[in-house]
């Protein structure tokens, strides 16, 4: 198997990376485009899921690795509790409208 030498090789912050591109989606649609610090916290969360697995490989040695995986972890459980409450609050937007 062969070492892999840059961290967009990994298919972890491949993915990290495809949920910040759908967090921007997302942040074009009702209800949060126009509620822009949580449109900025939902982005920030989601950027930092692959901004730690990137940081975290750089630092070639696995113990820093393995933090900054968990830091990605703990970034990941941020960006779905706001996807969660995002979820609630675009349904009573709707039965608003």
């Amino acid at each position: 198997m062969a070492k892999i030498q840059k961290f967009e090789d990994l298919e972890i912050w491949q993915l990290a990376k495809q949920v910040r591109v759908e967090a921007y989606r997302i942040s074009d649609l009702d209800p949060i485009k126009s509620d822009f610090g949580l449109k900025d916290q939902f982005g920030r969360a989601a950027m930092s899921i692959s901004d730690n697995v990137a940081e975290g490989f750089e630092y070639n040695n696995n113990p820093d690795f393995v933090r900054f995986l968990t830091y990605a972890k703990g970034s990941s459980g941020e960006f779905r509790n706001k996807l969660i409450i995002l979820e609630e609050t675009k349904k009573n937007f709707k039965k608003r409208l």
